[in-house]
């Protein structure tokens, strides 16, 4: 039996609520109102596709065995690198090994299902048995466009393996059609679309339909026997048309359009990993793409879903949610406003490569030490071990942080330093089972710290080179919500 193992997702803490652009463009496009209607997540101004992508993956593997993955594959078309490996930059963050097979799928918002079959077929296959597969996407869209109403930013990831399945693969079937509804060369920063007309009628109404009922003839199941239809459509009427027509009006996913908006490459896993999380042991779950054509696959779910370990998923995440009325934190988050940063702004970033491949383990996975002799945790990792009745030479071994809790030992809010959402927020943390590390806060406000606060860590973007067009990452805490 092969098919998904695990799942997680994440959606981004802040969500703004889309009558706040129409209240600061509406004056410049009226029509807007009309897809006004709940809220879009957004990302923090530290967070892109590959901070998501790890947030998601995360989730997705608490409880299993990372030491089993052989493979990870990652989906976006916003991905940080064009020709630098991001999958493998995933797996450092995961602190998978050296021995993982990595790699990018990209160039179609049906990227994630593309990258799903390679691993569904790597496994079936035997050249694989444990693969991760994620996807996430952070698209941008022009001001007072409706596209920047219906787009949203998330990730969502699934592991496929043949032991321990909570959904079993029973088949797919591919479209493939070169119908450019819209496209983004590489030197562009935004999408080209034509108009909704086309990609309603031509594209959503015939090519889902078409691998849809592709995927029953091929698998031999009838619609009745479908306990869920998921497929990701900017249009809900064009949405409930197909659902009518196909006869699955009753088993069809929300678009999820007032929750989060559409997240782009990402979207089939999000609406995929929220139906998992209603699911239950028997049933047909159809999930299909879009994007210059269709992947449909088929999976049943198992007793296995069971007995996965509590998770996020994308129902906590999108419980986990800080209203933002602000559009213009919006456009600044998002650099698409310039701002005066001052002269603290102007200190050199430029990254040395020799250093982030010796130090990778500590920058990307927050690998620090633990003393063999002594059993004091410490980060970073040193020669020396920082415990003064002991000071061993050599003794550490590799420790992992990242998922470990920790506590707020002291915090400051700096109105003076340098930050995209000030106050600059940092300070001392002590982790569960020893060892303390200078950090900044994310995904906080001021009166969110306090000493003794629980703290998790995630990895997010610490600065931007753009000089050079490099994105510098590093671990920063989230304080909890819970006031204990």
């Amino acid at each position: 039996m092969v098919g998904i193992t695990a799942y997680g997702g994440y959606i981004p803490r802040q969500r703004l609520d889309r009558v706040a652009i129409f209240q600061a463009m509406g004056w410049f496009a009226p029509a807007t109102i009309q897809f006004a209607q709940g809220e879009k997540s957004m990302c923090n101004w530290d967070e892109d596709a590959f901070t998501m992508a790890v947030a998601a993956s995360r989730d997705c593997l608490l409880g299993q065995d990372r030491g089993a993955l052989d493979a990870v594959y990652l989906a976006s078309t916003t991905l940080p690198f064009a020709d630098r490996q991001n999958a493998g930059m995933l797996s450092a963050a995961l602190n998978l090994g050296c021995q993982v097979v990595c790699a990018d799928h990209t160039g179609s918002l049906k990227a994630a299902t593309s990258a799903l079959l390679s691993a569904l077929d790597a496994v079936r296959a035997g050249d694989r048995k444990n693969v991760l597969v994620a996807a996430s996407d952070r698209r941008e869209a022009k001001s007072a466009y409706l596209y920047e109403m219906w787009f949203g930013d998330g990730a969502a990831s699934l592991t496929v393996g043949s032991e321990g399945v909570l959904a079993e693969f029973k088949g797919s079937y591919s479209v493939s059609r070169d119908l450019v509804d819209h496209y983004r060369a590489s030197d562009h920063s935004y999408d080209y679309t034509w108009e909704e007309r086309w990609v309603r009628d031509l594209g959503y109404a015939e090519i889902i339909p078409e691998v849809i009922e592709g995927l029953l003839l091929r698998t031999g199941v009838k619609m009745e026997e479908v306990a869920k239809v998921v497929f990701p459509c900017l249009f809900k009427g064009e949405m409930r048309s197909i659902s009518k027509r196909m006869g699955f009006a009753d088993r069809l996913a929300d678009n999820m359009h007032e929750v989060c908006g559409e997240t782009g490459a990402a979207h089939p896993f999000v609406l995929l990993v929220n139906a998992l999380q209603e699911a239950k042991p028997g049933d047909k779950i159809i999930v299909a793409s879009f994007g210059q054509g269709s992947d449909a696959l088929l999976f049943e779910v198992t007793g296995g879903i069971e007995e996965l370990p509590p998770r996020q998923g994308i129902k906590g995440a999108l419980a986990h949610r800080q209203p933002v009325n602000n559009y213009l934190k919006y456009l600044k988050f998002r650099d698409l406003m310039q701002t005066e940063m001052g002269i603290r702004a102007e200190a050199p970033t430029q990254t040395a490569m020799t250093v982030l491949y010796r130090k990778n383990a500590m920058l990307m996975g927050l690998v620090g030490g633990k003393c063999e002799k002594c059993g004091i945790a410490q980060f970073p990792k040193s020669p020396v071990c920082v415990n003064p009745d002991c000071n061993a030479f050599h003794s550490q071994q590799d420790y992992p942080f990242a998922e470990r809790a920790g506590r707020i030992m002291a915090y400051t809010a700096d109105l003076l330093s340098v930050s995209v959402a000030p106050p600059n927020c940092y300070g001392m943390i002590q982790f569960e089972g020893g060892g303390r590390m200078l950090v900044d806060f994310t995904d906080c406000q001021a009166g969110d710290l306090a000493v003794g606060r629980e703290v998790v860590m995630a990895l997010r973007k610490r600065y931007e080179d753009k000089e050079r067009g490099f994105h510098g990452y590093f671990w920063k805490a989230v304080p909890s919500q819970s006031k204990s």
